[in-house]
């Protein structure tokens, strides 16, 4: 049996090395190219494939792939959304997703970040490299006194919010099933009084058409004025032309994105921001009360490892029994 892994990293592998010890029946080779038309042709021969790429995977790969034999792929990742599912129906592909890496990792990200927002970090760090070493006018909130709103308690708002809660903040939450070991934690209310409640606003949701643009003109409406946005799930929860309306009239106090909408123009290279041809980055990105980073809150040495073993024992299962418990259900 021949896996063929694409886009790897050099922190993946040792992961990748360790796996295949513990799988010598396996044959696994890698390429640090990503699944497109040209370099399709590098799987041939191979029973399945691992994969982890932001940018969509094209129809004209999925159809190659499927042309030599190979219908067998795995996810690195949770985000099935750059794929066609449609065409990935019809040419029988069966695809396994990492559902659950580390949830702690991006948690605690978000977490993190929502910390550097109150403690207006960024702020002070603009006025250190002038060499303003001044405490005012930057005064700071704390943790204990905020109201999280945190949307979506699967196992990573679920996480995140234990660790709010353990900061003493009021924790407020918003999804379409009430998780049970949040009895006691969190106060589970609207969408709507959500919004008009917290004084931060954490996101933990997938992009799905229900969820596309969720937060826009008319949802930062209802919000408290300075209310702070953290996005670790995916950019395009968040309408960028209107948060940048909200930040420029004061209704959203910061933002800290993880995620953009056309995040794969920038991140995980090496850019001139005033190159980029993506506006509402170049705009945000020079706010000093507005914290991006490039997609980093799963990158962990322990979701890293859980990511690539998951994936490959996924695609031996889907090899070797035809399924997997990972399986993506389109």
């Amino acid at each position: 049996m021949k896996i063929y892994v694409y886009g790897v990293y050099r922190d993946e592998v040792p992961y990748i090395k360790e796996w295949q010890d513990e799988h010598p029946e396996v044959t696994v080779e890698t390429t640090t190219e990503l699944l497109n038309e040209k370099s399709v042709q590098l799987a041939k021969g191979s029973d399945g494939v691992v994969v982890f790429q932001q940018k969509p995977y094209p129809d004209e790969a999925l159809r190659q792939l499927a042309l030599n034999g190979i219908t067998k792929m795995s996810l690195r990742n949770v985000g099935v959304d750059n794929i066609n599912h449609q065409l990935a129906t019809e040419l029988g592909f069966q695809i396994t997703n990492v559902p659950v890496y580390s949830p702690a990792a991006i948690a605690e990200f978000s977490v993190t970040q929502a910390l550097n927002l109150l403690r207006r970090t960024k702020e002070f760090y603009l006025k250190l490299a002038k060499g303003d070493y001044n405490w005012a006018p930057h005064i700071a909130k704390e943790m204990n006194k905020q109201v999280v709103g945190i949307v979506g308690t699967g196992n990573i708002g679920s996480t995140a919010a234990k660790i709010f809660a353990g900061f003493g903040a009021k924790v407020i939450a918003y999804s379409r099933h009430k998780n049970k070991e949040l009895d006691g934690i969190v106060e589970y209310v609207s969408l709507e009084e959500l919004y008009k409640r917290a004084t931060i606003i954490s996101l933990y949701l997938p992009h799905v058409p229900a969820t596309d643009k969720m937060l826009n003109k008319e949802t930062f409406s209802m919000m408290r004025d300075g209310v702070l946005l953290i996005n670790t799930a995916r950019g395009p929860l968040v309408d960028e032309e209107a948060l940048i309306a909200a930040l420029d009239s004061g209704k959203v106090g910061g933002a800290a994105l993880d995620v953009m909408t056309g995040e794969t123009k920038i991140f995980n290279q090496q850019i001139d921001e005033q190159s980029v041809d993506y506006n509402e980055f170049k705009n945000l990105v020079k706010r000093p009360n507005v914290l991006i980073t490039p997609h980093i809150a799963f990158y962990t040495d322990q979701a890293i490892k859980n990511m690539v073993k998951m994936s490959l024992s996924a695609n031996l299962d889907l090899i070797t029994t035809g399924t997997s418990d990972k399986l993506v259900k389109f």
